[in-house]
C-alpha cells in the first residue's frame, strides 16, 4: 500500500545489488511512495548485481562510484543534483565489507591492510558522503540520511569479526556528523539496527543461519525482513520524523532488549532431554 509519503522527494541510494538487499528493497518502496533518486555503487559491485533492471523498474538513474573516493562521491553528488532537478532529500547509505570475513581470517588473526580496507567501506565511506553533501550544501533542509547497522555494534557475535567494529564506528559517525547537519542544516542523521537479514553479504558470514534462527527465536516479533527494514527507511525518509536524529534505532522484532525467550530455553532443554 502507497501513502505517497515520499511524493516530490529527491534521494540517492547506495548498495542495491540484487533483489535480496536491503537498499533494493527501499529503493522499490520510495518509488511506491512516490520519491525519485539516483541508484549507486561501486564499479565491481555493479558488474555483479542486477542494478540496471531495478532502475529500469523505478526509472531511476545509475551513476556508478566508489564510495571511499571523495572524486567520486563529489562527482556522484553533484550529477544527482543535476539529474534530479533540486538537492537532495534522502540518502540511504547500505554499504558493508569485511576482507577478513570474506578471506577466512578469524578476529584474533587480522590481516590489518584487509581491516583497513573494511573499515573504509563500510565505516568511513560514510563520513565520506556526508562530508561531501554538506560540503556542496547538497541536502535540502529537513532531509534525512540513514545508514544500516548490526547489533554487534553493541554485542559479542564472534563470527561476525571485524565488521561488529565497523559497524560500531559507523553508529559514532552518524552521532558526531549528525549533530553539526542538524545544526547547521536541519537534516537529521540516523542508523538502523537491523535484524540478520539473509541478503548476498549477509549470508557471507560464518554460522550466519544460525544468527537468523537464533534471532527468530529470541524476538517476540520475529526477525524483520529486507521489506520490513525497507518500510521503516522510508517512515525516517518522510516528513513524519523531522525530530528523529543521532539515534541507533532497533529494528528486530525486540531482539535488542530480550535477556532470554521461552522459545530459547525450550531448545536448551530439548537438546539436554535428547
Amino acid at each position: 500500500m502507497s501513502y505517497g509519503l515520499l511524493k516530490g522527494k529527491r534521494g540517492i541510494i547506495f548498495g542495491a545489488l540484487d533483489e535480496n538487499s536491503i537498499a533494493w528493497k527501499t529503493a522499490e518502496r520510495v518509488h511506491e511512495e512516490g520519491g525519485s533518486f539516483v541508484l549507486t555503487n561501486a564499479p565491481i559491485a555493479m558488474r555483479m548485481g542486477t542494478i540496471n533492471q531495478l532502475a529500469e523498474k523505478t526509472g531511476a538513474t545509475v551513476i556508478p562510484a566508489d564510495a571511499t573516493s571523495i572524486e567520486d562521491l563529489e562527482k556522484l553528488v553533484s550529477e544527482s543534483v543535476a539529474v534530479l532537478g533540486g538537492k537532495i532529500d534522502f540518502v540511504l547509505h547500505s554499504i558493508g565489507m569485511s576482507v577478513n570475513v570474506r578471506k577466512g581470517r578469524s578476529y584474533t588473526d587480522q590481516k590489518y591492510d584487509w581491516t583497513a580496507k573494511g573499515w573504509d567501506v563500510s565505516a568511513g565511506s560514510f563520513h565520506k558522503v556526508m562530508q561531501v553533501l554538506y560540503k556542496q550544501d547538497a541536502m535540502n533542509e529537513w532531509g534525512s540520511i540513514v545508514a544500516l547497522s548490526y547489533m554487534a555494534a553493541q554485542r559479542v557475535f564472534p563470527d561476525y569479526n571485524d565488521m561488529a567494529d565497523n559497524k560500531a564506528f559507523l553508529e559514532s559517525i552518524a552521532r558526531s556528523f549528525g549533530y553539526f547537519f542538524g545544526r547547521d542544516k536541519n537534516v537529521r542523521v540516523n542508523t538502523i539496527s537491523q535484524s540478520p537479514t539473509p541478503t548476498t553479504a549477509g549470508k557471507g558470514v560464518k554460522g550466519f543461519d544460525g544468527f537468523i534462527s537464533y534471532a527468530e527465536k529470541m524476538s517476540p516479533l520475529g526477525n524483520a525482513s529486507a521489506l520490513d527494514c525497507a518500510n521503516y527507511t522510508v517512515s525516517l525518509f518522510s516528513d513524519l520524523t523531522q525530530k528523529v536524529t543521532l539515534q541507533n534505532l532497533f529494528h528486530d522484532g525486540g531482539f535488542s532488549n530480550m535477556g532470554v525467550s521461552d522459545a530459547v530455553m525450550q531448545a536448551f532443554e530439548d537438546q539436554q532431554n535428547a
